[in-house]
């Protein structure tokens, strides 16, 4: 399965709660994506938390932008990346 970069800008930040109500925002993110054949794996955000960029697996760039406007996440640039890992060369 293709693998993409998310990026996503959140103007007043985004601000998912360390506790059971985050857990569960997270966890209907997961679920709304399964529904696109899509796979959410990680996520980087900046210091001030207005820009994520996000790592995904799923079918095409169009999958991703459904599950996206599906869970109400904004989606500046999706861009597929491939893994160029620096140990391989050793």
């Amino acid at each position: 399965m293709p693998r993409y970069l998310v990026e996503r800008t959140f103007p007043d930040g985004l601000a998912i709660p360390t506790d059971g109500e985050g857990a569960k925002q997270c966890l209907r993110v997961v679920d709304g994506n399964a529904e696109h054949a899509v796979t959410w794996v990680h996520s980087y955000v900046s210091p001030d938390n207005t820009k994520t960029y996000c790592i995904y697996d799923g079918p095409t760039p169009e999958s991703i932008r459904m599950a996206a406007e599906a869970n109400g996440l904004p989606v500046e640039r999706i861009t597929e990346v491939r893994v160029l890992d620096p140990y391989f060369y050793h």
